[in-house]
């Protein structure tokens, strides 16, 4: 987790249209948190290796019981209302793309305008150290759960 980026405990503390993170086995889950404990997704391959659509989903299930954490390192274009209203208006769209239109591509659109995975472009650029970048992120996950 970057310095910028900091821990979630509940949804109580959660800023309305805030960038959600939470860790899974092999990359980090991204979504925007829409209130009322609600986030909106790219359910991707979240659920496993089936394709799944944009969703609002409550905040236990985007987390699946992992930590989560508000990215923070880059402010939006948009006003809290029109990152809601751009993340809802997507809901029900199916056309995920691992490497083009992910998770965080939606999110980075939701805020900022632009189709855009730091993740991917990390991949992309250097291979080897992004798998050592998901061994340790893995680690760091089992280590908060207690064990995996």
């Amino acid at each position: 987790m970057a310095q910028s980026e900091q821990l979630a405990p509940d949804a109580q503390e959660l800023p309305l249209g805030s960038h959600l993170v939470t860790p899974r086995r092999g990359y980090l889950h991204h979504g925007i948190y829409v209130g009322g404990g609600k986030v909106v997704h790219y359910a991707g391959l979240a659920g496993g290796l089936h394709r799944g659509p944009v969703e609002e989903v409550s905040l236990a299930r985007f987390t699946r019981g992992r930590p989560v954490w508000v990215k923070s390192h880059a402010p939006s274009h948009f006003e809290c209302p029109e990152v809601i209203r751009r993340a809802r208006s997507r809901v029900g769209e199916d056309c995920y793309r691992l490497l083009t239109n992910n998770c965080e591509h939606f999110c980075e659109w939701c805020l900022r305008g632009e189709n855009r995975s730091y993740q991917v472009e990390a991949w992309l650029a250097h291979p080897g150290r992004a798998l050592l970048g998901v061994l340790r992120t893995d680690r760091q996950c089992q280590r908060l759960r207690g064990s995996d």
